[in-house]
């Protein structure tokens, strides 16, 4: 199995994380962003899109974003335990797998994009909607320690990456003890892998 990938990607990040907690063994290839390598033919026949992560399994089946990872390794795994079977149970991590497409992508991750990348998002708009998603997460953390259920699913996982990095697009996580909580339980899992960390943001001045 390989997947195709770069290491300051957070979406990245989670389907190598994903694959180390299932214990599986998977080929890193990086794709050299900077220099164009996910707008070349070869990349780009892997996914037309030219984004990382993608995920080529051992019989030849390919998998192009990160959510859609994490539910084929789950689905292909028949591990319940980490994307649940029933519908309830399906639902509201799909609901936290919309989130992490949707409110994460355009919080949290493109305040880290400002700073580590120099995107030209803008700083106040993006910080504002993390700490927006961050007080939500608060809020529906307050008698739960993961995000559906009684244990780690995809959600968590999903989620993860762009919140642990969140300082380094200037996003304060002091405030937000209960979301801290969780990290730290993602990162006490066996098989855990860091998110490689930059001096960028809030990084820089610690």
């Amino acid at each position: 199995m390989k997947l195709y990938h770069h290491p300051l990607s957070g979406h990245s990040h989670r389907a190598r994380l994903f694959a180390s907690l299932l214990g599986l063994d998977a080929e890193l290839v990086e794709v050299d962003l900077l220099a164009g390598e996910h707008k070349q033919p070869a990349f780009l026949a892997l996914n037309p899109l030219g984004q990382v992560p993608v995920l080529v399994d051992d019989e030849g089946t390919v998998v192009a974003d990160s959510n859609a990872i994490l539910v084929y390794l789950a689905r292909k795994h028949g591990r319940t335990d980490w994307l649940p079977e029933d519908a309830v149970g399906e639902a509201a991590v799909q609901r936290w797998l919309s989130v992490a497409a949707g409110e994460l992508a355009f919080g949290p991750a493109a305040a880290r994009l400002v700073t580590v990348f120099g995107s030209r998002h803008n700083p106040q708009e993006v910080i504002a909607r993390a700490h927006a998603l961050l007080a939500n997460l608060e809020r529906h953390l307050q008698h739960r320690d993961w995000l559906v259920g009684n244990g780690p699913t995809i959600a968590d996982v999903a989620l993860y990456s762009y919140l642990s990095s969140a300082p380094e697009g200037n996003v304060d996580l002091d405030a937000y003890p209960r979301v801290r909580a969780l990290l730290s339980r993602i990162e006490n899992l066996p098989g855990f892998v860091p998110f490689v960390e930059t001096a960028a943001g809030l990084r820089a001045a610690a």
